[in-house]
């Protein structure tokens, strides 16, 4: 038997899933890593916690599964759109990572919306925000000049993990798309959008297709992780991408809801829809693509909960299980970080309101799961106004979903039945990408039908969606009282 490896980098932690031909997972493995938090404003990530992470995968993956390293055919890579490492001429990093939820870009995101917006939004259809590279660039040019003129490579975040395997300086067009310095209707990087920010295009990754071979493990990095020196290796491509993917989502009118780090409803289109409001991303598939809401804080926001104020994520879920709906007055905003869909507003501040003596922690806990989907339902109008068409089931992917109630409370708060899979992690679409490569599987729709194992349905109660949609009013109008207080500051 020969398998598949795929490596997912998330927000904090990283995911390798073994998968054979026959695309039934053979093995998985998990290794956390910190994100770091410097100053206000700032969120960096360590390439070394990164590469120690990738070494403890692949170990525990390969004692686990008892596999020879010899029979793994193909290995692909994945990780979040937006962070990027600053490295010099010779590929050493010359700081952190700047994770894509770092908001010290904000003055420079508002000037570039409102000096170059227009032009930003033909070349890359998207507004100018935190999130995205040039401006972050912009805000390294600023605040760290020592740092940004020593420039020579710029990676994101699986390019750098996959540098490490092979040597191969290089990207994907997804990934591209992702950093706000991509022109995608020329489909190639813009010397334009890159003097906003300073630098110059050389610094920039060579851009390919996900499923091309790029290089092969070599013989310090197999050494290191336990892999087989010259496997292949594709150069893969983003995490939602890859989450869309192992979900089933290849057809159009498919329509995912992500409860991640990052929320996302995605909807597979044949053709960008560019709005100001929405994120337009191509699919793996060719001709595809699946524009769609970001939010910022989703599944990020259950686990600042959890690390600030203590528990259990199954203890919490009990608890809050027990709590009405609308929480008896409580309203949780989740913009820890600003918002994306449908504001795009860096300023924008989490918040409780409502608070009252008779209120628990378990209303605290049930308010955050709430507030989140409520901002989903908040980026979801936006695909509506613009009349994209899609079907009455959604794949529910993100570990987010995994736990009953938030994925019951989602489905009733979005009106939507939504469907999971055995599996849908970022890390199983990488290994079905890599099967692709390989030629295991013959193309998307033969890879999903293979290797997606559908899960559970779970339907929203009609009675439970309209007590949210109550509730989803007053949490406009507390949105709308605040945000002027907020982008006073």
């Amino acid at each position: 038997m020969k398998y598949l490896l795929g490596i997912d980098f998330g927000g904090g932690a990283s995911k390798a899933t073994l998968i054979d031909e026959m695309g039934n997972i053979t093995a998985e493995s998990t290794a956390e890593y910190p994100t770091l938090y410097p100053e206000q404003g700032a969120c960096e990530q360590s390439p070394d916690d990164w590469i120690a992470a990738l070494c403890k995968n692949t170990s525990e993956l390969l004692e686990k599964s008892g596999i020879n390293p010899a029979d793994i055919l193909c290995i692909a890579v994945d990780s979040a759109t937006h962070t990027f490492l600053p490295c010099d001429n010779n590929f050493a990093p010359l700081m952190n990572a700047v994770h894509w939820t770092d908001t010290r870009s904000r003055a420079e995101a508002n000037a570039l919306r409102r000096e170059n917006g227009d032009e930003i939004f033909k070349k890359t259809f998207h507004k100018p925000d935190t999130i995205w590279t040039l401006p972050q660039l912009l805000w390294l040019k600023n605040n760290r000049p020592e740092v940004f003129s020593k420039i020579g490579h710029i990676f994101f975040e699986k390019d750098y993990i996959r540098y490490f395997l092979t040597g191969v300086f290089c990207t994907d067009y997804i990934e591209a798309q992702g950093s706000m310095l991509y022109d995608c209707v020329s489909q190639k990087w813009s010397d334009e959008l890159c003097a906003l920010c300073g630098i110059d295009i050389s610094v920039l990754p060579p851009i390919v297709t996900p499923t091309d071979v790029i290089g092969k493990i070599h013989e310090s990095a197999a050494k290191k992780t336990g892999l087989k020196a010259g496997t292949p290796v594709i150069c893969g491509t983003t995490d939602t991408c890859m989450e869309v993917f192992a979900s089933g989502a290849t057809q159009k009118g498919d329509i995912t809801v992500k409860l991640a780090t990052a929320g996302r409803i995605c909807v597979i289109t044949d053709k960008p829809y560019p709005d100001r409001d929405l994120v337009n991303y191509s699919h793996i598939a060719k001709g595809l693509w699946y524009p769609g809401t970001a939010t910022k804080a989703c599944a990020a926001s259950y686990r600042w909960y959890r690390d600030t104020f203590g528990g259990d994520y199954k203890e919490l879920d009990a608890a809050a299980a027990k709590i009405p709906i609308g929480c008896e007055g409580m309203i949780y905003h989740p913009y820890l970080n600003g918002e994306l869909s449908p504001y795009a507003d860096p300023m924008l501040c989490g918040s409780f309101t409502g608070i009252r003596a008779t209120h628990t922690r378990a209303h605290f806990t049930r308010a955050v799961l709430e507030g989140v989907c409520y901002s989903l339902l908040d980026s979801k109008a936006v695909l509506d106004k613009l009349g994209i068409e899609y079907g009455s089931v959604a794949a529910a992917i993100g570990g987010g979903t995994k736990g009953e109630l938030w994925r019951q409370m989602t489905a009733d708060v979005l009106g939507i039945t939504l469907k999971t899979a055995e599996s849908s992690d970022s890390s199983l679409g990488s290994a079905m990408l890599a099967g692709i490569a390989a030629g295991v599987f013959k193309d998307p729709s033969d890879t999903v039908a293979k290797c997606v194992k559908p899960k559970s349905v779970t339907v929203p109660n009609p009675e439970n969606t309209e007590k949210y949609r109550k509730v989803f009013l007053e949490y406009k109008k507390i949105h709308d009282a605040l945000a002027p207080i907020y982008d006073a500051r």
